[in-house]
């Protein structure tokens, strides 16, 4: 028998104080199950079923057809096997609405339902496909047949059974998991009664050859059962399972009483969960063989079970069994208790990681003290800020566990005492950490994680990245603890502390793609090729293509919603959770041909939606559903596929160019440093890709940026001039320009243009060197822009033009002014709204001359078309935008899955 999970923990003695885990776990259960909420089907021994139940539905999906569906399968094995083939007949073309349209209903086969009554014994069960029971069955065979040779006439049925005596009921089946009544003086079921006899009928149990007239017609007392060894008989009662039922009955007869009550609080609470959290499907039968798993090993609770016992199979069962358990560990222990036992329960504060399970295991950490402060800084991450992957607790796991190994080994009376702990032990741990990280020596305490998450006993590999992980982790928490005044109470010297030195390894850069591999990667023929790697058709190459297009992330582009592409203002973009940064919603303007190709997708998916369900999906359920949904436990749709069967399949698809090593976050290099390269500066990259800051923009640039043209450079959001031919028409009625709509009408700076009096002029001849065909009268031409930097100018401009108005002779002339600089005062007016919504309304107003150097700054290159800001004339801006500084740092995704 193997090492035990620590997803088994045992009943433990805590001593006096009260704590729910020294309490009668029965009594809790029991108290939780007979509780209002609790769902009432779910209270008997011999569960029975819905055919159509929310969580554990198990008829098939065909209507009116009663058999049971095939384990993790929507349909029964034979309406499954005609939709498969219908599907590779007709490809896409076949729906579902015309599948369980043109499908026959079946009847449940005989084994697999419950037996009618008997036509003559209303208590006992028919035999087989007889309306009769056994003996009924047996008499009314002889009465035909003896009828047939004396007289030739078939006799009916319902005639004869008019006239026959009724037996008693014979009480339920004496096999303890048995739900069914007996069939038979013997007290089995008809199944039962039928092994018993292949098994060689042990305990030689028998009965009188006249019993059936012993109780109908000679009106004599019950006959005697006789038995050769009836403890052997009694014994094969308990032993013998109950048959895997596919009619919806769920037996827990047989098994003790605290595991029977885990499984009902179990499945009860598994039908709380979202369904996608639910993971593994619970198939009923399943369950079944679990619980005669548990039957069968005589466990008193689900803790105690051997999940490696030859019964169960390693993942459907296994992970039904850990799944139980860690629902009940939410009511069995309480946070104190999971410190006294050396883990912690993510759940119980309220957190649960992706892809990782809840309970983490500390026990690694031998000295009590350590793990002390470990438990209670993991703790206080949880409730104060959550992190949004389990990365930074695996770091700090990582470091006290190798401290602990090291003071196990090193320190006086192996650490278990931190009074004995000083400055020079703290330097011989910092020692003995560098030098297995130069020479790639095997780390002191942490072992190779192997399936499922257990350790394989092997010891890791110590290198730099291990070596500030474990600084880091440590300096981290016995620093909070010693600011926290936790230290002094456990006698933990000041200077050990302070002695743990920090590291930082050295930054390694993805680099972007090679041209050669770049234009490899974008071949038509290659990417037709790689469709190969698809064979469900999930959207690989769709998915890579977006990854290429606009720089995402890969789980950004992976967990896209099917409602992820929409037009705003005519431009196309793309929605989607940059959940490394915690930006949510947000949009990025993408090219036509990209808009096309999801457009695309969204009607594979579509389809396969209504294959599904047999209707399109509602407004609501397209903002749920994933564009590219995962085949794996994904009956919903609700989850795209993962970040690791992607990354294995292009890493196929690459190995068959032989092109040489790839990722496809290079392609995110790739178009930071193109950015870069045609004139956008780190700002620029930083909001474009997601960033949280330039620093970040720095990891994923390649090119040198140190030239001062680039140093502010923005994407410019240009406007045509107060020449417009409709300066004044707004862009919605009175609506404010916010930020989105300010950003999806931006152009590039390096457009090509030439500087013009209070603006830029954007006609090509001009800016090639030709002469003006319009005699420089750029204020009243469509071809002038205006700029964030010549906003003074421009009120400066207003401001002359009121003093002409002013000074008029007349009123006549005056408004004859006024009217005449409306259009140019409507595009100051959008100019300030939208430098506004880009937050650059102040700089703008403090740059109050040009130089040189303005022409590379944020305000100068911010320039907008005059046309659109006086369509904005009289808006308020409204900043929708997400701030840019953000805590969590911007790392790769690695999260690993099936695709």
């Amino acid at each position: 028998m193997s090492e035990p999970t620590r997803e088994l923990l045992p009943v433990v003695d805590l001593g006096t104080r009260s704590s729910r885990t020294t309490s009668d776990r029965l009594e809790l259960l029991t108290a939780l199950i007979a509780a209002p909420n609790f769902e009432a089907l779910l209270r008997d021994d011999v569960i029975v079923m819905p055919p159509h139940h929310a969580t554990f539905a198990w008829q098939c999906g065909v209507p009116d057809c009663e058999r049971a569906v095939q384990e993790t399968r929507e349909f029964c094995t034979t309406h499954y096997r005609e939709w498969t083939r219908r599907r590779k007949e007709h490809g896409t073309g076949a729906t579902l609405a015309e599948f369980l349209r043109d499908a026959q209903p079946l009847k449940p086969r005989l084994w697999a339902r419950t037996p009618p009554q008997c036509l003559i014994c209303v208590d006992v069960p028919a035999w087989g496909n007889s309306p009769l029971c056994f003996l009924h069955k047996t008499r009314w065979r002889t009465y035909r047949r003896e009828t047939r040779q004396q007289s030739g006439i078939e006799q009916d049925l319902h005639e004869w059974a008019a006239q026959q005596p009724r037996l008693p009921h014979f009480g339920q089946c004496q096999v303890v998991a048995c739900p069914e009544a007996a069939v038979h003086l013997l007290g089995l079921c008809r199944r039962h009664f039928l092994v018993y006899g292949k098994d060689g009928q042990p305990g030689g149990a028998s009965v009188p050859n006249n019993w059936g007239r012993m109780l109908t017609e000679w009106k004599k007392s019950t006959p005697v059962i006789s038995y050769a060894d009836e403890a052997e008989f009694r014994r094969w009662c308990r032993r013998t399972s109950s048959f895997y039922r596919s009619d919806g009955k769920l037996t827990l007869l047989g098994l003790r009483p605290l595991v029977r009550a885990e499984i009902k609080w179990a499945m009860f609470h598994h039908t709380q969960v979202p369904d996608e959290q639910q993971g593994t499907l619970w198939a009923l039968p399943e369950i079944q063989r679990l619980a005669e798993e548990c039957r069968r090993q005589e466990v008193n609770s689900l803790a105690d079970l051997d999940l490696e016992a030859r019964g169960l199979r390693p993942l459907r069962h296994q992970s039904i069994a850990k799944a139980m358990l860690r629902y009940l560990r939410l009511v069995y222990f309480t946070r104190e208790d999971t410190k006294d036992l050396g883990y912690i329960e993510t759940e119980q504060f309220g957190v649960r990681f992706p892809h990782r399970a809840s309970c983490w295991d500390l026990t690694g950490v031998s000295q009590r003290w350590l793990r002390d402060l470990l438990w209670e800084s993991v703790a206080e991450r949880l409730l104060t800020k959550p992190p949004r992957s389990g990365a930074i607790l695996d770091q700090n796991r990582r470091a006290f566990v190798e401290l602990s190994a090291f003071l196990e080994a090193r320190a006086p009376g192996g650490g278990h005492d931190p009074r004995v702990l000083d400055k020079a032990l703290a330097i011989d741990f910092a020692t003995d950490q560098r030098h297995r990280a130069a020479h790639l020596l095997p780390t002191l305490g942490l072992q190779r994680r192997g399936p499922g998450d257990r350790r394989t006993g092997k010891p890791s590999k110590h290198g730099p990245n291990m070596l500030a992980h474990v600084f880091g982790g440590c300096r981290r928490i016995l620093r909070d603890a010693l600011h926290a005044g936790v230290t002094d109470p456990i006698g933990l010297d000041r200077a050990f502390i302070v002695a743990i030195p920090s590291y930082r390894p050295p930054v390694r850069r993805r680099s972007p793609f090679p041209d050669d591999l770049a234009r490899a990667l974008a071949d038509e023929q290659n990417l037709q090729r790689m469709e190969d790697f698809d064979p469900t058709d999930r959207g690989l190459r769709d998915a890579w293509e977006t990854l290429v297009m606009t720089g995402r992330r890969a789980n950004e582009v992976l967990q896209a919603r099917y409602a992820c592409i929409a037009r705003l203002a005519g431009l196309p973009l793309f929605w989607h959770d940059q959940t490394k940064v915690g930006n949510y919603d947000q949009a990025i303007r993408i090219p036509e041909q990209l808009f096309a190709r999801i457009e695309q997708r969204q009607a594979k998916t579509r389809a396969l939606f209504i294959q599904r369900y047999g209707r399109p999906p509602t407004s609501a359920e397209c903002k749920a559903i994933a564009l590219f949904p995962s085949r794996v436990r994904n009956r919903n749709l609700l989850r795209g596929v993962s970040h690791g069967g992607f990354l294995d399949s292009f890493r196929e698809w690459l190995v068959t160019l032989d092109l040489g090593h790839g990722v496809p976050h290079q392609a995110r290099h790739t178009l930071a440093t193109n950015l870069l390269k045609n004139g956008a500066d780190l700002v620029h990259v930083k909001r474009y890709l997601g960033q949280i800051s330039k620093e970040m923009a720095e990891h994923y640039v390649h090119l040198a940026h140190d030239d001062p043209k680039l140093n502010d450079a923005l994407t410019a959001l240009w406007v045509t001039g107060p020449g417009a031919a409709e300066p004044g028409v707004l862009l919605s009625d009175g609506a404010p320009m916010s930020r989105e709509e300010a950003e999806a009408l931006a152009l590039d700076l390096t457009r090509r243009s030439t500087p013009a009096e209070g603006g830029f002029c954007t006609f090509q001849p001009v800016v090639d060197g030709g002469n003006c065909p319009w005699k420089l009268n750029c204020h009243n031409c469509d071809k002038f822009v205006m700029s964030g930097a010549d906003l003074v100018y421009w009120h400066r401009k207003r401001e002359h033009w009121r003093t002409l108005a002013e000074g008029a002779p007349d009123s006549a002339t005056a408004d004859y002014l006024h009217q005449l600089f409306e259009p140019t005062a409507r595009a100051i007016d959008g100019l300030e709204k939208a430098l506004a919504s880009l937050g650059l309304l102040e700089d703008a107003l403090a740059l109050d001359l040009r130089r040189p150097q303005d022409y590379f700054g944020r305000v100068w290159s911010t320039a907008f078309r005059a046309r659109e800001l006086a369509r904005h004339e009289g808006e308020m801006p409204i900043d929708t935008g997400v701030p840019d500084d953000v805590p969590e740092a911007d790392m790769d995704d690695d999260v690993e899955e099936d695709w």
